[in-house]
């Protein structure tokens, strides 16, 4: 069974993470597929919505750290993973012309987290339970992918999320603004909305999603040093401190060496 199922339904597609045994934590093939699909999908103008969501109960738990050591342990393999696998799926997501609502529940952390970011609705499960806990790794979160939680959030909220690195609650990630609403049946939500997505003009939904990210906030790109700056962790003791800690079990013990 493929990890990133695509099916469509009449006007609706739907996009599930599977990932069993591992809270449908991504790894950089599934990273691929995910934009692949939103590609694909992105073209078809039969389309008026898109639900994305998480096989058994979770949405996801990030990105498999098991892989790390073999595609992100030197600074050019971090930067390509990031800047290129990453940031295509996410710029896939939130780049699609075609309205995407993410029905969350469960685990909704790290790169899961930034699906949902990336994602244009957000409905979540009392039950679901968010963050980017990354700081317990021995790392920061990508340049680009900063860009989108600030640019949902806000800087002291971004700012509480990766310094503390605190997972919250439901109720508590609706009142930062990470979710628009909770509902008990997610799953029902999530068509419900996307019918009522679909019965309005496919035209102007496509055109809103344009026209309010073209006139975001945009800030200037990151020269060549600044993006060296960023990725520089993967030189550090504290990453590989974070990340072998994490697969052995073991609380890392960080040094800022």
């Amino acid at each position: 069974m493929e990890n990133i199922r695509c099916e469509i339904d009449d006007v609706i597609a739907f996009i599930t993470i599977s990932n069993p045994g591992k809270l449908n934590a991504l790894n950089m093939e599934m990273w691929n597929a995910l934009a692949m699909h939103f590609t694909e999908l992105n073209k078809n103008t039969n389309l008026r919505c898109i639900i994305i969501r998480g096989a058994d109960g979770h949405f996801a738990a990030g990105a498999d750290v098991q892989e790390f050591a073999t595609v992100r342990n030197t600074l050019a393999d971090g930067m390509r993973y990031h800047n290129q696998v990453i940031a295509s799926a996410l710029k896939a997501i939130s780049e699609c012309q075609h309205p995407v609502v993410a029905a969350i529940e469960g685990v909704c952390v790290g790169g899961g987290l930034e699906i949902a970011i990336s994602s244009d609705i957000r409905i979540a499960s009392p039950n679901a339970r968010f963050g980017i806990p990354i700081n317990k790794l021995g790392f920061p979160l990508a340049p680009k992918e900063l860009k989108s939680l600030l640019g949902l959030v806000g800087k002291a909220v971004a700012l509480e999320i990766l310094l503390e690195g605190r997972i919250l609650n439901a109720i508590e990630a609706k009142q930062k603004g990470l979710v628009q609403r909770l509902s008990d049946d997610v799953s029902l939500e999530a068509l419900e909305t996307a019918k009522r997505i679909a019965m309005g003009a496919p035209l102007a939904a496509r055109l809103n999603k344009k026209f309010i990210r073209r006139l975001s906030f945009m800030p200037e790109p990151l020269s060549d040093a600044e993006q060296l700056e960023a990725f520089s962790f993967l030189e550090t003791d504290d990453y590989q401190e974070g990340v072998l800690g994490f697969l052995a079990k073991k609380v890392p013990v960080f040094t800022g060496k």
